[in-house]
C-alpha cells in the first residue's frame, strides 16, 4: 500500500496540474471593435498553429512553447478588471482549436458574463464541435476550395477537417461568419468564384472576401505581388448575389 500524500505533496502536484492544464496565451488585445461583429471585446490569441498558411499575419504564433508566454490566471484577472467595460471575449490565434484546454477557459469567460467569439481556421473538428454549444458567435476561415487547401495551408489533406468544421458550424445554428483571404497567386478568380459557388450551395449565408494584406505577412512573394485591381468589380458584383450577406475587406 503506497503511504499517503503528504499536504506539500498534494499542494505542489496541484500546482504542476495546473500550470500543465492551462491555455498556452501568446498575446492578448485589451480593446477592440472589430473582432466579434457589434460588440466591443478582449482578444485572447492562443499559441500553436499546425498549418503554415503563406499570408498568415500571426506567423509567431504558430510554434507552441514549452512555456506559456502569458499566462491564464492573470488574463483572467485582467477580463475580470474589463467587467462593464467590453461585451465579449474572442479566442483567436494560431489556432485556438489546437488547445485542450480552450472549453475549461470559455466556461470560465463565459461565467463572467461575456459573450464568446472564436476565429477558427477548422483545424480540429471535434473540439470545435465540443466548444460550439459555449459560443455566441464564430469567424471561420475557408481558405481554398477543400481539395486545394494544401496550396495555402501547406499541409496535406488539410481541407478534409475545414470541411467537416464548416458542416458543424452551419448545423449548430451559431451566429457566423465565413471568410476568405485572397491572394491572386494562391486563389485565381476563377477558383475564388468557384469557391463562392460551392459555399452558396452548402448553405452559407454570411460571407466575408479579405483581400491579402502585406502588414505581418513574412512571404516576400506574396507582399511583393500587386493586388489593387483583384478581385475584379464583375466578380465581386456575382459574389455579392450569392449571399445574403456579403463583405468585401479591402485596403
Amino acid at each position: 500500500m503506497l503511504p499517503e500524500a503528504s499536504e506539500a505533496q498534494r499542494s505542489n502536484s496541484t500546482v504542476k496540474a495546473g500550470r500543465h492544464r492551462s491555455l498556452k496565451v501568446g498575446g492578448i488585445t485589451a480593446f477592440s471593435a472589430t473582432d466579434y461583429p457589434g460588440q466591443l471585446a478582449a482578444v485572447i490569441f492562443v499559441q500553436g498553429c499546425p498549418w503554415r498558411c503563406g499570408y498568415c499575419h500571426n506567423p509567431h504564433l504558430q510554434e507552441r512553447t514549452a512555456e506559456s508566454p502569458l499566462h491564464w490566471q492573470d488574463i483572467r484577472a485582467l477580463l475580470e478588471r474589463r467587467i462593464g467595460l467590453i461585451d465579449a471575449v474572442v479566442f483567436s490565434g494560431g489556432e485556438p482549436t489546437m488547445d485542450p484546454c480552450l472549453a475549461d477557459v470559455i466556461l470560465e469567460a463565459r461565467a463572467l458574463g461575456f459573450k464568446i467569439g472564436l476565429h477558427s481556421g477548422g483545424t480540429h473538428p471535434e473540439r470545435l464541435r465540443s466548444v460550439l454549444p459555449m459560443l455566441d458567435w464564430i469567424g471561420l476561415d475557408i481558405k481554398a476550395g477543400f481539395a486545394n487547401y494544401e496550396r495555402i495551408t501547406r499541409i496535406r489533406d488539410s481541407g478534409a477537417p475545414a470541411l467537416t468544421c464548416l458542416k458543424e458550424v452551419l448545423a449548430s445554428g451559431v451566429d457566423y461568419e465565413c471568410r476568405t483571404t485572397a491572394h491572386p497567386d494562391l486563389l485565381p478568380e476563377s477558383e475564388l468564384g468557384a469557391l463562392a459557388c460551392t459555399l452558396a450551395k452548402m448553405g452559407v449565408e454570411n460571407y466575408a472576401l479579405q483581400v491579402f494584406r502585406s502588414v505581418g505577412c513574412s512571404d516576400e512573394t506574396l507582399n511583393a505581388r500587386a493586388v489593387r485591381d483583384y478581385p475584379s468589380a464583375g466578380l465581386v458584383k456575382r459574389l455579392s448575389e450569392l449571399f445574403p450577406a456579403f463583405t468585401l475587406r479591402k485596403t
